[in-house]
């Protein structure tokens, strides 16, 4: 297990940022698909999303949403904070095998702990996938906590 540290409210500065990064996986497209029910061929069959225009399979557009939230969750502001709203626009596609950067950036501290971030998304070279806003309550308090182990998931 490792432990994560968040950054509560009052520590929090217009400006600052993170990053959070993971490659996209045959894995996680099809636990993406049975989590979420989503079984849209482009993203399962490569046959059908040869005939499409982005020419091979894509990974599902709110895998990128998970992702901005996995960041919110233990990067900025961490162990916590709880989603209030997220705006997003897709730009291009995921690939299988892309390389995600989640940068998120604190844009305005609201009233009452709220915390509005630009939640923007990048591939391995460069180019943004996603671009978004998020509102989320901040913690008002500094802690560190324990990341529980994830399950072991097998896919048949």
């Amino acid at each position: 297990m490792s432990q994560v540290s968040n950054k509560p409210y009052e520590s929090l500065q217009v400006g600052q940022q993170a990053r959070f990064e993971r490659q996209v996986e045959e894995r996680d497209v099809q636990l993406f698909a049975a989590v979420s029910g989503d079984c849209n061929p482009v993203h399962l069959d490569a046959d059908f999303a040869a005939g499409t225009l982005f020419k091979e399979r894509i990974a599902h557009g709110m895998f990128s949403g998970a992702l901005i939230s996995a960041a919110i969750a233990c990067e900025l502001p961490g162990p916590g904070t709880i989603y209030l709203g997220q705006s997003l626009k897709f730009s291009r596609p995921v690939k299988l095998g892309d390389t995600l950067r989640v940068e998120l950036e604190v844009l305005e501290k609201l009233p009452k702990f709220r915390v509005r971030l630009a939640t923007r998304v990048f591939n391995q070279n460069g180019e943004q996938v996603v671009d978004g806003e998020a509102e989320v309550l901040a913690p008002r308090s500094a802690q560190t906590v324990e990341m529980p182990a994830l399950p072991q998931v097998s896919i048949n």
